[in-house]
């Protein structure tokens, strides 16, 4: 309290000349109590935050407490909690801050009338409405204040909802990468294991065997590139189309070489040949794009 005091420059004097108004302002105060709350009424906005007259009185009373503490000349940190639960109970009725800041309009130009009807001196009056007019810009900066922070914890409720799931949804996608390494290693290990018995049949069918063989080849160089292309992935870099053009290069590249050899029909031999010419153009054009990028 002592530092939001500073930033106003609201002094010991201050409290003396609010304090010399407390018997001046307490024969006002339920006419301020009346007027407040008539306006209320009037508007729709507002009546529907006073549904009966027990609320309104209750309401009353606690506006007249409120508006004599403005001039005891105690303004500690209980001071200070006392309005921020002010601010906090229009929060959570649901009243907009707009009404909070008319409401602060109307007290102040309720007090400077009083103050200019009672007091004749111009450099009396001025000193007066000037301490006034701080301890209420204090009032309305900490009402304004509490509001913000119960609407922040209404918005950060979310935001910590949002972020866990999001924070999730990425460690579960991370989970299903490393799943994913893991399948591709296994995979390349049945490869490796399949290549072995390819060379050893390659003693025994030599054109068969080399075609197997360079087939082979081809599928660990696949696992190699999804691999590669899988590790910088985890490593947060850019994943790359082209591989998933490199993988149907290599699958009809194999084709085509067992269709060649088994003597397969001519329109399926075109077949492949036609498809791997248009996977090539496609993966250059993937390429070039990637340069220019």
């Amino acid at each position: 309290m002592n530092q939001i005091e500073q930033f106003y420059n609201f002094s010991s004097q201050d409290s003396q000349n609010l304090q010399r108004l407390i018997p001046i302002m307490e024969q006002y105060k339920d006419q301020l109590t009346e007027v407040y709350y008539n306006s209320l009424l009037r508007s729709e906005d507002t009546a529907k935050f006073l549904p009966n007259e027990e609320s309104i009185n209750k309401q009353k009373k606690t506006l007249a407490v409120w508006f004599m503490a403005l001039f005891n000349g105690i303004y500690d940190n209980r001071y200070l909690q006392n309005i921020q639960q002010i601010g906090s109970e229009h929060v959570k009725i649901g009243m907009e801050s707009h009404f909070i800041n008319s409401s602060v309009y109307m007290v102040r130009e309720f007090v400077n009338d009083i103050i200019n009807k009672h007091f004749i001196d111009p450099e009396e009056r001025y000193e007066l409405s000037k301490s006034f007019g701080k301890i209420l810009d204090i009032n309305l900066d900490i009402m304004s204040s509490s509001y913000h922070q119960e609407e922040l914890k209404k918005a950060f409720l979310s935001y910590r909802l949002e972020h866990s799931l999001i924070r999730l949804a990425e460690r579960f996608s991370y989970g299903l990468n490393l799943f994913l390494v893991i399948a591709l290693m296994g995979l390349s290990f049945g490869i490796m294991g399949i290549f072995t018995l390819d060379i050893w049949k390659l003693v025994t069918e030599t054109q068969h065997g080399i075609i197997n063989v360079l087939g082979t080849l081809l599928m660990l160089w696949v696992m190699i590139e999804l691999m590669n292309t899988e590790i910088k992935h985890l490593k947060k870099g850019k994943f790359s189309i082209t591989i998933f053009v490199e993988v149907a290069l290599v699958a009809f590249i194999r084709d085509a070489l067992v269709s060649s050899l088994e003597h397969g029909e001519i329109l399926k031999q075109v077949f492949l040949v036609s498809t791997i010419l248009v996977l090539g153009i496609v993966y250059w054009l993937i390429s070039k794009a990637d340069e220019k990028k």
